[in-house]
């Protein structure tokens, strides 16, 4: 069947629809988009492996590095190998593979200097360090190499929209869609538009590409951002279907068990969600959902677990450093709500001077928040809800500040707001919100 763009695809279903409205969010992911006052965003999906996750990875990676004993000088599967590194580095929550990736793509260019491949795995990890401005260079020479470098163009819609570049994101994306239309693309594509607060379009995006997903890694990923981007919305019925599909193509995909987890805790279901959340951390202790599984036990009245959990995102930071990674946005809301304070306050200071986007808006705005520096904070946190991305742990974090500042009315609406979203962003953020606007005599049944 001959593949349609993400555009047309969307002008069909507008017009059936007789113009309806759209948008996005991957997350990590899709792959591993958090939510929770202290989860920072994903820096975006990571676009699967040609299909492959999990063991099948694990088995690729072996293959490869088979076959280069025998041909060492394949510079083709040197930088296939490098990239298989990146995924798992990413899978596995194990920041030190990204050197392995440096020494098998360096390798690739020692034989074949200016291959785009290479060149778009290099790419990739920069942008999985956080070095988006790098990610994006090495992008743009993938690209002058072969402009049709799926991987490529996807991590340059990857790279400007976290540098807090939209405008040129949403370009690169209409772009990326007129080449190399397919999933990794429209996740992205989707993301974009829901940055912008077109909801609707991103979900019609993603079904649109779940539609035409059919190796399990891809089915896993494009049903876990609908189940991520449902999950924002507060539509959690719709998350646990999407998750469930997610998990039905493939049982070990990390981020689909951590959006269930998360829609089942929003939906009162603690036990369940514990489990969940211990299975991901145990396989993959990233900061989301370390303070996801923190929260639920400092909720459930379990505080030395929940510091266990908090712990655990500090030694991740030290671990990510010690590779090359930058964690400052990672950690930055953790420590504002369950670290030092000080020191969230620096490491939102200097994302901020790296990339100035909405979550690091948000994330600078609550860091000054919390060091009782309100009418400065209140600033970045009205630049973290400008574009109208639906995010509910921003807005809760928008009328905490505003309440603090003795904007009561405001106060109220973005709580409210918040609430009304995503009741269960967070069990601990949640519970704080609603205490907050009942001081403030508003609703919150």
């Amino acid at each position: 069947m001959a593949r349609i763009s993400v555009r047309s695809a969307v002008a069909v279903v507008a017009l059936a629809l007789a113009l309806t409205s759209g948008a996005l969010v991957v997350g990590g992911g899709p792959g591993g988009d958090g939510a929770g006052r202290s989860t920072p965003a994903a820096v975006g999906p990571a676009a699967p492996l040609d299909g492959l996750r999990g063991g099948d990875l694990d088995r690729g990676v072996e293959a490869l590095r088979t076959r280069l004993r025998e041909q060492p000088k394949d510079f083709t599967s040197w930088a296939t190998l490098g990239t298989a590194y990146v995924e798992q580095a990413r899978t596995r929550g194990d920041p030190a593979l990204y050197r392995a990736a440096d020494r098998a793509l360096d390798r690739s260019l020692e034989l074949r200097p200016g291959y785009d491949a290479a060149l778009a795995g290099r790419a990739a990890v920069a942008a999985a360090r956080h070095d988006f401005r790098g990610a994006l260079r090495h992008a743009e020479a993938a690209l002058a190499e072969n402009p049709y470098s799926e991987r490529a163009l996807a991590t340059r819609i990857d790279a400007l929209v976290e540098l807090g570049r939209y405008g040129a994101a949403s370009r690169a994306a209409d772009e990326a869609d007129e080449r190399r239309p397919g999933v990794p693309v429209f996740t992205r594509y989707a993301y974009v538009r829901e940055l912008r607060g077109d909801t609707a379009s991103a979900r019609r995006v993603l079904e649109r590409a779940l539609d035409g997903a059919t190796a399990p890694g891809d089915v896993a990923y494009v049903a876990t951002a609908l189940g991520q981007l449902a999950w924002r919305q507060g539509e959690y019925k719709a998350a646990l279907r999407h998750c469930g599909a997610a998990l039905r193509a493939d049982s070990t995909y990390l981020p689909a068990l951590e959006c269930r987890a998360r829609a089942r805790a929003a939906r009162g279901g603690t036990a369940a969600a514990l489990a969940g959340l211990r299975e991901v951390v145990g396989r993959q202790p990233l900061p989301g959902p370390l303070v996801a599984l923190g929260e639920l036990y400092e909720a459930k009245g379990d505080p030395a677990r929940a510091r266990e959990q908090y712990r655990l995102v500090d030694v991740w930071a030290a671990l990510a450093r010690a590779n090359g990674v930058d964690p400052d946005l990672d950690t930055a809301l953790a420590e504002a709500d369950h670290g030092d304070r000080a020191e969230a306050l620096r490491a939102a200071r200097a994302e901020w001077e790296r990339r100035r986007t909405v979550h690091t808006a948000d994330a600078l705005g609550w860091a000054l928040h919390v060091n009782g520096r309100d009418e400065e904070a209140l600033r970045y946190a009205r630049r973290a809800t400008a574009t109208g991305f639906k995010e509910a742990a921003f807005r809760y974090h928008r009328g905490m500040i505003e309440r603090a500042v003795g904007d009561e009315a405001a106060a109220r609406g973005s709580l409210t707001s918040a609430l009304r979203l995503n009741p269960g962003f967070s069990p601990v953020g949640a519970r704080e919100a609603r205490e907050a606007l009942r001081s403030l005599g508003g609703d919150a049944s």
